[in-house]
């Protein structure tokens, strides 16, 4: 295979130096620009031309690394996006998966497994780290809830901390249809409260 060109994306200068400094000891690598925001790192996609996208999930202000990855694979022939991150949490990997990531690595991934996983995305192989890779077969054999898209709105309002008189007021319906809502969300994820019925909804990818 020819040279691969990769854009670094990362908010902790530190990692991009590291991960340049690992990438630069294989001849066939090409570091050709780094980005610190998601906004930087769409625009160098589209600039810098790179075969590989190294992308880390969590990037402070602005846009995120998954929100980034959609934007980057919305373009014709993109370059494939591999996600680097330390979050392993199911919402995480099923919308960096959504989004287009051609790969999700931990940040604790051994150097040369790296390096693979590069040429290998490059290739346009999928790359996942095994515990991810495990995460998702067992979210496909588990049956999705069904919950609606007002019973999501809902929960996701929930989350944000707000009470049934406040979720009521936001969206313009009683009290009692809030409550109604929470019971069939309730029941299709099996839990009998507030607070499990939040978790097992982000558990799910459902709300963030």
């Amino acid at each position: 295979m020819s040279e691969v060109r990769v854009l670094l994306v990362d908010d902790h200068p530190v990692v991009r130096a590291g991960l340049r400094a690992l990438l630069a000891s294989h001849d066939r690598v090409e570091v050709v620009a780094e980005a610190s925001s998601g906004e930087e790192a769409v625009a160098l996609a589209a600039t810098a031309k790179p075969d590989v996208v190294l992308m880390d999930l969590r990037l402070g202000a602005g846009i995120d690394g998954a929100t980034a990855t959609a934007k980057i694979t919305a373009v014709p022939e993109p370059p494939r996006v591999v996600v680097l991150t330390t979050y392993d949490t199911d919402a995480d990997i099923l919308r960096a998966v959504e989004a287009g990531a051609s790969g999700y690595l931990l940040k604790d991934t051994a150097p040369h497994v790296l390096i693979d996983s590069v040429f290998a995305a490059a290739r346009g192989e999928t790359v996942l780290d095994p515990e991810v890779a495990q995460r998702l077969y067992r979210r496909m054999q588990q049956p999705r809830a069904d919950l609606s898209a007002r019973e999501i709105e809902v929960l996701a309002l929930v989350a944000q901390g707000l009470s049934n008189r406040a979720i009521a007021k936001q969206l313009f319906v009683s009290e009692a249809t809030v409550k109604s809502h929470l019971v069939h969300a309730f029941t299709k994820l099996d839990v009998d409260s507030r607070t499990a019925a939040v978790a097992a909804a982000r558990e799910r990818g459902l709300i963030a």
